[in-house]
C-alpha cells in the first residue's frame, strides 16, 4: 500500500468519524427531547435518561456507520476533486480503480469497529438501557433476569417467562403472601391474554392453596385475574432484535423454528445485521462515479446533501422491501440483499457512464 492510498484512507476514515459523531449528537438530542415526555413517571428522572442514552448509544452507532461512511466519503473525496488532490494523485501514477480501493480499505476499518460494537456492545447495552428505563418509570418491576421478568403487586410476586409483541404471555407463576410473608397461594397459567380493564385471562390453571394444616391443589381451563399491570409493561420481557446479537439472533430463529413458532422477524432482522457491512462497503462505492467524473466546484453544502439524499433514500427503499418481506412473507436473505445490490448496479452504470 503506497502513501497515497494510505492518505486518502485516513482522511476518509476522518470524514467519516466526523460525520459519524454529529449524526449520533443529533439522534441523541431528538431522542432526548422525545424521552421528556416521561421525565417524573415513577424514579425517571435525569439522570436516568441520561443513562439510557448513553447505553443505547453503541447501538445507534452501529445503525449510523453506513451513512455516515457515504456523507463522509462523498465529503472527503469530492474536496479532494474540489482543491485538484486527485487529479494531481492520478499524474503520479495512482489510478481511479487505486482510490476507490483506498476507499475500500477504509470501510474495513469501519466495518470491523461496526461489527465489533454490533456484536459485543450494542446489544448488551440496549438491554441495560431499556432495563434502567422500565424499572424506573414502573416500580412493579423488581428483577428482569433470564428466567424471565418479576413483578409486585401488592402481596403478589409474578414470574412471566415469556411475553409476545401481542401482548399475550405464557408461563406465568403467581405467588400470594400473607401477612406474616409466608407463601398462602401458588397458581401456574400457561398463557394469559389482556381483555382490557385490569383484567387478564389465565389458561390451563393449576392452583395450590397452603395453610398450616394441608395443601389444597385445584386446575382450571379458565380463569380471570384482576391485576393493575399493563401489557405494556411487559415488553421488557419480550425478546427484541436489538438486544440480540447475531449469533444469539440465529440461536433464537433456530428456538423458534423448533418449537412451531413465527421466526420471519427475526430471521429479516438477522439477514438485516447480516448484509450490515456489505451496505457500508456500498455506500463508500457510491463516491466512485464522483471520483471519476471529478466534480470541481461542487459546494460542501451541495455534497453533504447528495450524500444525506442518497442515505435516507436507501434507508427508505431497505425499510419498504423489508415490510413488504414480512407482510408477504418472501425470502429474507433476498429482501435484505435487495437494496444494497439495487444500489450497487446503479453505482456500476454510473461509474461506466462517467468514463465514456
Amino acid at each position: 500500500m503506497n502513501v497515497l492510498s494510505f492518505y486518502i484512507a485516513k482522511e476518509i476514515l476522518k470524514g467519516s468519524f466526523i460525520v459519524l459523531l454529529v449524526l449520533l449528537t443529533l439522534f441523541n438530542l431528538f431522542t432526548f427531547a422525545d424521552e421528556l415526555k416521561d421525565l417524573g413517571k415513577g424514579h425517571y428522572g435525569l439522570k436516568q435518561i441520561f443513562y439510557y442514552l448513553t447505553l443505547t448509544s453503541p447501538r445507534v452507532l452501529f445503525e449510523l456507520v453506513p451513512a455516515s461512511a457515504l456523507i463522509g466519503s462523498l465529503f472527503v473525496l469530492g474536496a479532494m476533486g474540489n482543491n485538484r488532490e486527485l487529479i494531481a494523485m492520478q499524474a503520479s501514477g495512482l489510478s481511479v480503480l487505486g482510490i476507490i480501493k483506498a476507499a475500500m480499505l477504509a470501510g474495513l476499518v469501519l466495518v470491523t469497529i461496526s461489527v465489533l460494537i454490533g456484536e459485543f456492545i450494542a446489544p448488551l447495552g440496549e438491554k441495560l438501557g431499556q432495563k434502567i428505563k422500565m424499572s424506573a418509570i414502573n416500580e412493579q418491576i423488581i428483577m428482569n433476569s433470564k428466567y424471565g421478568i418479576w413483578l409486585r403487586e401488592g402481596s403478589s410476586y409474578i414470574n412471566v417467562r415469556q411475553a409476545e409483541d401481542d401482548g399475550e404471555l405464557s408461563d406465568i407463576s403467581i405467588y400470594e403472601l400473607d401477612e406474616q410473608h409466608h407463601l398462602r397461594r401458588a397458581a401456574h397459567a400457561d398463557k394469559a391474554s389482556f381483555l382490557g380493564k385490569k383484567t387478564w385471562k389465565l389458561e390451563n390453571i393449576k392452583q395450590s392453596t397452603i395453610s398450616t394444616e394441608q395443601i389444597e391443589v385445584s386446575q382450571q381451563a379458565e380463569q380471570s385475574w384482576k391485576s393493575s399491570i399493563a401489557p405494556n409493561l411487559l415488553k421488557i420481557a419480550v425478546v427484541e432484535p436489538n438486544n440480540l446479537s447475531l449469533y444469539d439472533l440465529a440461536m433464537y430463529v433456530q428456538f423458534l423454528k423448533g418449537n412451531h413458532q413465527k421466526s420471519h422477524t427475526y430471521e429479516a432482522a438477522f439477514w438485516g445485521r447480516a448484509v450490515s457491512p456489505l451496505t457500508t462497503f456500498v455506500m463508500l462505492l457510491v463516491s466512485a462515479p464522483f471520483v471519476i467524473g471529478i466534480h470541481r466546484g461542487i459546494s460542501v453544502g451541495a455534497r453533504i446533501m447528495i450524500g444525506v439524499t442518497i442515505g435516507m433514500g436507501f434507508n427508505i427503499i431497505d425499510k419498504i422491501i423489508n415490510h413488504v418481506g414480512l407482510i408477504y412473507d418472501l425470502n429474507p436473505p433476498l429482501m435484505a440483499l435487495l437494496p444494497s445490490l439495487t444500489v450497487f448496479a446503479i453505482v456500476l452504470y454510473a461509474m461506466k457512464k462517467a468514463q465514456t
